[in-house]
Order: C-alpha cells, then sequence, then structure tokens
C-alpha cells in the first residue's frame, strides 16, 4: 500500500517510456513525504480506445489510493507533484491529471508471503 495507477492513451508508447513512468510514480511517492518507498505498488494501463469529446489525442490520469489519513493539504501537494513531474517527463501529451483517493483501512485486507532471504 499505497497504490498508484497510471491510466494512458498514446502517451506511453515506448519500453523507455513505461518504465520511466513506473520508475517517476515511485520516485514522486518518494519524495512527497505521505509515504515509504518500499510500501509503493505502480500500475500501468494503455487503453488503445478511447474517446475525448474535447478532441484531445493523448492523456495521462494517475490515481493514488492511500489508506485514509493524510491532510487535504498533503493530498494537494502530492497530487500536484506528480502532475508536474509527468508534465516535465511527458511534455508533448495532450492531458494529465491526477486524483488522490482514501481507503477505508477497515475495508482494506492484503496477504503477503513471508519474505525469504537470499
Amino acid at each position: 500500500m499505497p497504490h498508484l495507477i497510471i491510466e494512458h492513451g498514446n502517451a506511453i508508447v515506448t519500453p523507455e517510456d513505461r518504465r520511466a513512468a513506473l520508475d517517476l510514480a515511485v520516485h514522486c511517492g518518494e519524495i512527497s513525504g505521505v509515504m515509504k518507498r518500499d510500501d509503493i505498488k505502480v500500475r500501468l494501463h494503455a487503453f488503445e480506445d478511447f474517446l475525448a469529446a474535447d478532441g484531445c489525442e493523448s492523456f495521462i490520469h494517475v490515481t493514488v489510493k492511500l489508506l485514509a489519513g493524510r491532510t487535504p493539504e498533503q493530498k494537494e501537494r502530492l497530487a500536484t507533484l506528480i502532475r508536474d513531474q509527468f508534465d516535465h517527463r511527458f511534455p508533448a501529451v495532450g492531458s494529465i491529471s491526477v486524483d488522490i483517493r482514501d481507503m477505508d483501512p477497515d475495508a482494506y485486507k492484503k496477504r503477503l508471503l513471508p519474505q525469504h532471504p537470499g
């Protein structure tokens, strides 16, 4: 936990760009001060078919799911950081947006396998 889900259409096309987007999401989470690097999970979803009624031909949308407890100011800073960093790395993309979602800590459950050294 936390989860960063990057959705895009016609925006992150090369293997290098895909890796850069994943790494950038981790970097933003880490430097934000609201999550620990080792807790971050990132997923990337490409959409071949999409329609933006305004004519925009490419997009990146990042959804960040965090356990509830961050202040509105922390969430706004995180959203701005992610938007600005993705804008810097992918300046030709028509639309870049970010949504921060609170997850209910009572309803969120997970299971991890024990880590084995070596």
